[in-house]
C-alpha cells in the first residue's frame, strides 16, 4: 500500500514538472515568433505611426499576458520591444 502511495506521488510530481515545462516551451516558442515577425520588414504605416504588423503584434502579445503565459515583466519587455521597432 505504502508503495503505491509513493508511486502515485512519484507520477504527480513528474507529471506536473513535464506540464511546467512544456508551458515554458510553448511561452518560448510563443515569443521567438513574435521576435521574428518583429524582424520582418514594416508594412506601411497606418493611423498613429504604427505599421499593421505591429498593431497585430501588440494584440498577441497581450493575449499571451492576458492568458498568463506572460509574467507582467515579460510583457513590459516585449511591448517595449514592438514599440520600438515601430
Amino acid at each position: 500500500m505504502r508503495a503505491a502511495m509513493v508511486g502515485g506521488v512519484a507520477y504527480h510530481a513528474g507529471k506536473k514538472a513535464q506540464e511546467g515545462r512544456d508551458d515554458d516551451y510553448e511561452r518560448d516558442a510563443r515569443i521567438e515568433q513574435l521576435e521574428a515577425q518583429q524582424a520582418q520588414p514594416a508594412q506601411a504605416p497606418a493611423a498613429g505611426g504604427m505599421t499593421d504588423n505591429t498593431i497585430e503584434q501588440l494584440g498577441k502579445l497581450g493575449q499571451l499576458h492576458e492568458q498568463g503565459v506572460l509574467t507582467d515583466a515579460e510583457f513590459e519587455v516585449q511591448k517595449q520591444k514592438l514599440l520600438q521597432g515601430a
